[in-house]
């Protein structure tokens, strides 16, 4: 806990209206994304809010795993009245140190503008790329 903020993956303290503002209106990832697919992402994956003392939610990443060998760090934010405190850091730490993620082979994740936040976590850009692939079907 940073002052009076902490984390809970309980699911249900989660404002699904806050998250699907941020993503669907602010965020330059999931700009447009729809409610039902915000739902449907939250109910399948593992979720992370960063809450004020008075339950306000602040700051939300989800995270998509096999708990055994792979994770992938999704649709992280800190709402804009709140950055500079710390909060992604502690947002980070937390999930880096969940129990069910410990062992893991592989962490992936996308970023326009955040490397230096996950290099301080041991992300680094891909050792080799050549070897990835993907279908991007989001809007151009």
């Amino acid at each position: 806990m940073i002052n009076e903020f902490y984390i809970s993956t309980d699911k249900a303290k989660l404002d699904i209206s806050v998250i699907e503002n941020f993503l669907s209106r602010e965020s330059y990832w999931a700009k447009g994304r729809s409610i039902q697919t915000i739902q449907k992402s939250i109910k399948n994956s593992l979720c992370f809010g960063v809450y004020t003392d008075k339950n306000q939610l602040v700051g939300f990443a989800r995270v998509v795993s096999d708990f055994a060998v792979f994770a992938w760090i999704m649709d992280l934010f800190i709402m804009d009245g709140y950055r500079k405190k710390g909060l992604s850091k502690l947002l980070m730490q937390a999930i880096m140190e969940y129990p069910d993620l410990q062992g893991l082979q592989r962490w992936g994740l996308g970023t326009k503008d955040a490397h230096g936040l996950y290099e301080q976590f041991g992300f680094r850009r891909l050792l080799n790329p050549e070897r990835m692939m993907e279908i991007n079907n989001l809007p151009q």
